[in-house]
């Protein structure tokens, strides 16, 4: 459906309806927000299509040059459109063709056989997955923006070529618009890779060769990898990519990264340009017109003045990038002895192309570059149905629907949690009996002393406790892997991104938060993707409420001890909890410490593709070695530290004779067997129990115990929380320490529920009452959600922000969890009585 003429009453954006169609006529605003939107193709002369509200009504799924972008409304409003039949002489921006210098790009010297390759490409291209089968590399995999935040780096021969491969963060352009944009124009910079290899999506050309015009402004060697080919080839487009290489100066490889092919001929050809032995790859330049052309030149010219300049970038790059305001390419040029004179030239052109040209000069690149696309494609490539896009639109009409869209999110993520605990029982089981084997049998070998308690109570108990609990983590890693690598975790983002933004946040915030369910670390580190300061921040400050599977652990066993009739429910209240809490925060802090002007929405969704078993899989077992490396650093060592401190010290004064009356037990006639072990077992208990409470762990927990005794807990309790700080899975291992106690020889997760349930206070005036009960459990879960992020996470905070932002985190989190845990119990106990 056309946007008709009598229709526009408002001619922007925001006033289209569902279907409806419009052509740009021209992009308001200033700064970030202008700049993004250009780049994402919203430039005068392209047709954009309305394809939904959000269930929530904001924002809304727009379709431009083939692919889908997601805007809020206040964005759309900034942009004003025209009717098809209105629009006839607006254009995109003019072809002017190429400059062509007719000379090879050669950098003399020997070539040694070690070449350095750089992956660059937009999120969703296949980038990363490339990387993972040229390399034999497990790097995480995903069909949203965001997954790869840092340099990835691998190893790999072919032929007689050593390859040393860096899979760079997913990037629409090479702005300042992003830290990951910054990341990765610095390390194509300085790090100077020998060839940079752009991966582009096949399926959606036009969106993808803008970074591809970005990267020959830098003057530097590209071979183009044309990946997700068989798609295109699928939809009978006819398309010569030779042509169009030879046009660019890159050479164009096609390849198929999923399926493993082109990848050969495309480090061949890496090879070739290397040894510069192709003729293609030539000093060429984009023709932007005669006028942007004379500012680039007379920029380029008082640049070059200075010999002693950093030569790093092309000083044609820096000259385009001054024209567009670029602040870091500023920085850069400021150690130049002519400084002053460059920044005077830069804001003189800018003036002149502005008033002759009647718009923002970054506009006017972005134009020119999306002018410069069109041209080269109509020339090279002649489209056919999109029928994929259209399948997407169609799984998207349920998946996103304004009533349907909540509900099929809220299941899946409830679906994930009960098949976590379903599926994953058995494989549990099989563990628990193993482990208990392994138990059984080295206390039967071993004479009795300290390193055998060692091996059984402190390493076997406390490890073993934790390992039984994979299975759980392979299950919940390969649900969320799923959503993630089919692209639904995109529409997820688009469907919360109203809520986010009551928060304060980008509807982006989203993803990092999803994957702190996973791990807490990984998400914080991915608050990178976020554009602006103070949504990276926010971000990070909430993502210790989503629930880590590190917590996992210890909902499983007190779940399975105490809420055996509705596991699946429980687990879900607790995930949904943290949520609730993280908006509540959220809300808080964006009206105190981050009250701040809006940033723009704007993020692409990514078509639907079927998730490969390969990949996935790929991604959950990565997820198990990081925790299986885990249970062997961190928890092994907590656990022997645990174990030392109950162990010690040997020598104590009990306050009665236990050995004493076990041995009057035992020689009293009287008594038949069954009665006699029934109560030296409970005298050896009692002992023990007496025994561990006088050690240096025992100590430490009556310490804090004040601090805790209202919130339920005892101090063994206590202390598996302190231990916990290090990594939430040691609470269960310290529990496995502290209330089986040497007593037990079978380490299982189930002798640990069974001791959990019959655990009574031997002291004070709840003596002879049970330590936990289900109010008290439920409210140790909440304490475990919500208090003091583990070592890690506070490493990664510290790292992405700073010291005071780190501990901060800490102590508002304990905080709340302690009056979280107290308003439970206290409240839970008037109403149970």
């Amino acid at each position: 459906m056309f946007l008709q003429n009598s229709d526009i009453n408002n001619r922007r954006l925001a006033g289209l309806k569902t279907g409806e169609e419009a052509v740009i006529k021209y992009v308001f605003g200033q700064g970030a927000f202008r700049k993004r939107i250009s780049e994402m193709g919203f430039v005068k002369g392209q047709k954009v299509k309305v394809i939904k509200n959000a269930p929530m009504k904001d924002p809304v799924e727009y379709e431009i040059m083939g692919y889908k972008v997601s805007l809020r409304r206040s964005e759309a409003e900034m942009i004003e459109v025209l009717a098809p039949d209105e629009s006839s002489e607006l254009l995109t921006g003019i072809f002017a063709g190429t400059i062509d210098q007719h000379r090879l790009k050669v950098s003399g010297g020997k070539k040694s056989k070690n070449i350095s390759v750089a992956l660059v490409g937009n999120p969703n291209c296949g980038k990363t997955t490339l990387f993972n089968y040229a390399s034999g590399s497990k790097e995480r995999v995903g069909n949203y923006a965001g997954v790869t935040i840092d340099a990835k780096e691998a190893r790999f021969r072919q032929h007689d070529f050593n390859f040393r491969i860096s899979d760079l963060p997913g990037t629409y352009s090479i702005t300042e618009y992003s830290p990951e944009e910054l990341f990765v124009r610095n390390h194509i910079a300085e790090r100077k890779p020998d060839v940079v290899v752009n991966v582009v999506d096949a399926s959606n050309l036009e969106r993808n060769l803008y970074l591809t015009t970005q990267l020959i402004d830098m003057n530097i060697k590209v071979v183009i990898a044309l990946n997700m080919y068989d798609e295109l080839e699928q939809k009978s487009v006819q398309f010569n990519y030779k042509q169009l290489g030879e046009m660019m100066g890159i050479p164009i490889v096609p390849t198929v990264a999923s399926k493993g092919k082109g990848l050969q001929q495309l480090f061949d050809k890496i090879i070739e340009v290397y040894e510069e032995r192709d003729p293609s790859v030539r000093h060429i330049h984009i023709n932007y017109g005669p006028d942007i052309e004379q500012a680039i030149s007379a920029i380029q010219t008082e640049i070059k003045q200075d010999e002693n300049r950093n030569k790093s970038y092309s000083t044609r790059y820096l000259a385009i990038k001054l024209l567009e305001d670029d602040a870091h390419s500023r920085e850069l040029l400021q150690s130049n002895a002519n400084a002053r004179n460059i920044r005077s030239t830069a804001d003189r052109e800018i003036k002149r192309l502005e008033a002759l040209l009647n718009d923002k000069s970054e506009t006017l690149i972005a134009d020119a570059k999306y002018g410069f696309i069109a041209g080269a494609l109509k020339e090279t490539y002649k489209p056919a149905p999109e029928t994929r896009r259209r399948n997407s639109r169609e799984i998207d009409k349920i998946l996103t629907h304004k009533i349907w869209g909540f509900p099929i999110f809220i299941f899946f993520i409830w679906a994930t949690f009960q098949l976590t605990f379903t599926l994953g029982s058995y494989p549990m089981d099989w563990i628990d009996a193993g482990v208990g084997w392994l138990s059984d049998t080295v206390a039967s070998l071993m004479p009795e002393g300290a390193l055998k308690d060692l091996l059984v109570d402190g390493i076997i108990g406390g490890v073993g406790g934790v390992i039984i609990f994979l299975p759980n983590i392979l299950i919940l890693f390969f649900c969320i892997s799923l959503m993630e690598d089919s692209g639904y975790m995109a529409r997820a983002a688009f469907i919360m991104d109203k809520l986010m933004h009551k928060m304060g946040l980008h509807g982006k915030s989203f993803i990092p938060l999803i994957l702190g369910f996973g791990c807490n670390v990984p998400a914080v580190m991915a608050t990178r993707t976020l554009d602006n300061k103070n949504d990276r921040l926010l971000t990070m400050l909430i993502i210790p409420f989503m629930s880590c599977s590190a917590r996992l652990p210890v909902y499983v066993l007190l779940i399975s001890a105490f809420f055996t009739a509705n596991q699946g429910a429980i687990l879900f209240s607790i995930y949904f909890i943290g949520i609730v809490l993280a908006v509540l925060v959220g809300l808080l802090f964006k009206k105190t410490l981050f009250a701040k002007k809006e940033v723009p929405f704007v993020m692409e969704l990514p078509p639907y593709r079927m998730p490969t078993l390969k990949n996935t899989s790929i991604h959950m077992w990565h997820k198990g070695q990081q925790y299986l490396r885990k249970m062997g650093t961190v928890i092994l060592f907590a656990s022997i530290i645990i174990w030392a401190m109950g162990y010690y010290p040997r020598h104590q004064e009990f306050s009665q004779d236990y050995d004493q009356q076990i041995a009057l037990v035992d020689a009293n006639q009287q008594l038949d067997e069954s009665s006699k072990a029934g109560l030296i077992e409970q005298l050896e208990l009692s002992k023990e129990e007496e025994r561990l409470e006088k050690s240096y762990i025992g100590q430490m927990g009556h310490f804090i115990e004040p601090v805790i005794q209202p919130l339920g807990f005892d101090w063994k309790v206590g202390m598996s929380i302190i231990t916990g700080m290090a990594a939430k899975e040691i609470v269960v291992s310290s529990m496995g320490v502290l209330y089986h106690a040497g007593m037990d020889t079978d380490e299982s997760s189930r002798s640990l529920m069974d001791k959990l349930q019959s655990q009574t206070y031997t002291s004070g005036p709840k003596a002879g009452q049970k330590v936990f009960s289900p109010l008290v459990a439920f409210a140790l879960m909440i304490f475990v959600l919500i208090y003091f992020p583990c070592v890690a996470v506070v490493a990664a905070i510290k790292k992405e922000a700073n010291w005071k932002w780190a501990i901060f985190t800490t102590v508002y989190t304990t905080a709340i969890a302690w009056i979280a845990a107290f308003a439970i119990f206290q409240i839970g106990s008037l109403f149970i009585g």
